[in-house]
């Protein structure tokens, strides 16, 4: 797997702006990546020195439109915080 395939989007709320703060970014992830490739895809995508990575699946949920019900879509979640001497990612 690329690792352009791997983090597929920035999550860019209120809270993981105040994360950043504290050097931590949540990216959504592809639902087979593991802790491993997804540091390896942070390091060589930005350039920073990763020293965790926390990983959550966010579940489907059901949704309505008038009388049609459906489900969003389940979607992986990773949370990555980065050393102190790494540079400052550009996206927030």
């Amino acid at each position: 797997m690329d690792a352009r395939d791997i983090i597929k989007r920035p999550v860019i709320t209120e809270r993981t702006t105040e994360l950043a703060e504290d050097r931590k970014f949540v990216f959504e992830v592809d639902m087979r990546a593991n802790k491993t490739q997804i540091k390896h895809a942070i390091q060589v995508i930005f350039g920073v020195k990763v020293v965790s990575v926390n990983t959550l699946r966010v579940p489907a949920r059901k949704k309505r439109v008038g009388k049609h019900v459906g489900m969003t879509s389940e979607w992986k979640k990773a949370i990555v915080t980065l050393s102190e001497d790494s540079k400052e990612l550009s996206f927030i």
